[in-house]
């Protein structure tokens, strides 16, 4: 059931993104662009999402079980810091270069696009990398003039 309860949302987040016009590259710059021709729509859709997410939260919040019947497991940390500052600021240098972020990313790959493909394979590069390095700083640290 969790498969196919994952599956039907993610069908519907797709489906969303698309009609929304968030697979679109273009539309995604042109909201960015502040300065030149700007889009406000996507601002719309953003100000939707917001919205749901926050009654989503605050319902979740008040569960301890999720509606299939899992543990909830929701965010406890509040703490900004220096890895969420500069997550968030290459998260938004790729959005605002690519035009793509995930999400749209993922579902723009069904379409076939060389951009598409091109931005999902640099961000699983990345996410590997990142792994990768998240393994190494926490192997613990041998004391100077130990043998292994």
């Amino acid at each position: 059931m969790h498969i196919f309860t994952a599956l039907i949302a993610g069908l519907i987040f797709g489906i969303g993104l698309i009609l929304s016009g968030m697979t679109d590259p273009s539309k995604v710059l042109g909201f960015l662009d502040l300065a030149g021709k700007w889009d406000p729509s996507l601002g719309l859709v953003m100000g939707g999402a917001i919205l749901v997410g926050l009654a989503a939260f605050r319902s979740a919040a008040r569960r301890t079980r999720s509606l299939l019947g899992d543990a909830m497991r929701l965010p406890t940390s509040n703490l900004i810091d220096r890895r969420l500052v500069l997550g968030s600021v290459a998260f938004g240098a790729g959005w605002g270069l690519a035009g793509y972020c995930p999400g749209p990313a993922l579902a723009s790959l069904a379409s076939g696009g060389a951009k598409a493909l091109i931005f999902s394979a640099a961000m699983l590069t990345g996410m590997v990398l990142f792994e990768l390095a998240e393994r190494l700083r926490a192997r613990p640290r041998h004391a100077a003039g130990t043998a292994d």
